[in-house]
């Protein structure tokens, strides 16, 4: 299954300023992750971050903070169990007053509701402990979850590789930055396929 611009959602863990040089590869894995940031501007797929204790860890980088509609300062090492299920899967809005007591030419036309967007293309560090914490409660929480292998990382490349198994058995998918730009782009005649070039280069 490929993914689609129109359902999914980017999820970017914990690329904080005081983990990223212990990072594994950390200047290639920031960079990757900043790409996908970008693409999903340009997409106009939501994107949220997350930062664990950033008191003691500091912030996501500013550009990459401003790419996010919405970053989460959390403990817990599961993004999931600081609300991040509630920011992916918004309540709609209960419609206020009694519109059905009203003659039919005064009710106001019921909104249609956004597509659902239940693919979550996930990115981050460590991803032995926060990105497998939060993909593993993403997949239980019944999302379709992409790992972007070379956007995540860990202190040590054996972490990094057991956590990638241990999501690939936990039914996530792995996949590269470049495989996602190009599924969400699918065309060369595609809009933005010019910027999502520039990107790669």
């Amino acid at each position: 299954m490929l993914m689609d611009d129109q359902e999914s959602q980017l999820v970017l863990v914990d690329f904080q300023s005081r983990l990223m040089p212990a990072i594994f590869e950390g200047e290639q894995v920031l960079a990757n992750a900043q790409r996908l940031a970008e693409a999903a501007h340009l997409f106009e797929i939501p994107t949220f971050g997350t930062e664990q204790n950033p008191d003691k860890l500091g912030q996501n980088p500013q550009a990459m903070r401003e790419l996010c509609r919405r970053t989460l300062a959390k403990m817990s090492f599961s993004a999931c169990e600081e609300g991040l299920i509630d920011v992916l899967r918004p309540n709609p809005r209960p419609q206020g007053g009694n519109a059905r007591s009203l003659p039919k030419h005064l009710q106001k036309a019921v909104p249609q509701s956004s597509p659902k967007r239940e693919t979550i293309v996930i990115a981050g560090v460590e991803a032995h402990i926060c990105l497998l914490q939060t993909a593993l409660d993403l997949l239980q929480d019944e999302f379709q979850v992409f790992v972007v292998t070379d956007a995540c990382g860990s202190r040590t490349e054996r972490n990094r590789d057991a956590a990638f198994d241990r999501l690939a058995g936990a039914g996530a998918e792995l996949v590269t930055t470049e495989m996602v730009l190009f599924e969400w782009l699918r065309s060369a005649d595609a809009d933005p396929f010019h910027e999502i070039q520039a990107l790669i280069k």
